[in-house]
């Protein structure tokens, strides 16, 4: 996001949607509780962010933030695997978020859904503290609503795709969205 800082949209630009690659440093990894350890908590791993901006009214934000969540539903759709999507408290919503959805994938191992993408927006909250405006149709100067989405987050993502696919065996059943990248339905054990 911060690569649009002191920028300045034109009307038609908006909505901005855009996919940001980055390595992620959570500051939560390794630290306390029954998820502070193995790959639920890395200190480092990539991730494909949605990034979109839009005119700084309520209604379009709430149309771009469903949209946003329903490119990761589909995402996790087409890999087969169980999931809910939960809508946070107001207590568990970051700084500066209005609304955020949480999808959560069934982990067979552990008997309970663990997150894996996060969906939120803000309103000018970040653009604000950026200074991302654009010129509405009156000609005015205004902040643009912000708005992410985790597209994919490795390897958070591994542990219920392994684990939902997982055959007597010790195999992996491929998903079928992923066979053409992979050249292959089963990943075999080695012995």
């Amino acid at each position: 996001m911060s690569y649009w800082s002191d920028s300045s949209f034109a009307r038609e630009e908006l909505p901005k949607k855009v996919i940001a690659f980055y390595t992620f440093f959570p500051r939560e990894a390794g630290s306390y509780g029954k998820d502070s350890k193995g790959l639920m908590r890395v200190h480092e791993f990539y991730k494909l962010e949605q990034v979109a901006f839009c005119e700084a009214e309520h209604e379009q934000s709430v149309r771009l933030h469903e949209e946003l969540l329903s490119h990761a539903e589909e995402l996790v759709a087409a890999l087969g695997l169980p999931y809910r999507v939960v809508v946070n408290c107001g207590g568990d919503l970051g700084l500066g978020q209005v609304k955020k959805y949480d999808i959560e994938v069934w982990v067979p191992s552990e008997q309970r859904y663990i997150e894996t993408h996060s969906c939120s927006y803000f309103h000018d909250f970040q653009t604000r503290r950026l200074n991302i405006r654009y010129k509405d149709a009156e000609g005015r100067t205004r902040f643009a609503h912000s708005l992410n989405n985790t597209a994919l987050a490795t390897p958070r993502i591994l542990i219920p795709l392994i684990e939902n696919n997982q055959r007597a065996d010790g195999g992996i059943t491929v998903p079928e969205a992923l066979r053409k990248y992979l050249g292959k339905d089963v990943i075999t054990p080695v012995r």
